[in-house]
């Protein structure tokens, strides 16, 4: 449950990260209010998760998500650049969360 907590809270820091692209720096209401909403709901998520969960493992794979998840977000949506080496990039975020979940053993 602790891992499904975790991936969920990952998830809506992407979320987050794509609505405070849209705030246009906290300038627009509804995006902004998005934006705290799902900040409040992913740390929340992320909180449960760690009580099970070692800090160095729930906070990698949590921001690792949120980076991943936002490049994607803002390659596949928003139209920016994908390129070679930002790809490599990450790719290795990838596997790092890959290892760091195998390093976990749960």
């Amino acid at each position: 449950m602790s891992w499904f907590l975790l991936v969920c809270a990952g998830v809506l820091e992407v979320v987050w990260a794509y609505f405070l692209k849209q705030s246009h720096g906290f300038s627009r209401l509804g995006p902004s209010a998005a934006t705290l909403a799902a900040m409040g709901v992913s740390f929340f998520l992320l909180a449960l998760a760690m009580r099970s969960l070692p800090l160095g493992t729930a906070y990698m794979v949590w921001t690792g998500i949120g980076a991943v998840g936002a490049f994607a977000v803002g390659v596949l949506v928003l139209g920016e650049q994908a390129g070679g080496l930002r790809l490599l990039a990450a790719g290795l975020i990838v596997a790092g969360l890959v290892l760091m979940k195998l390093a976990d053993g749960r």
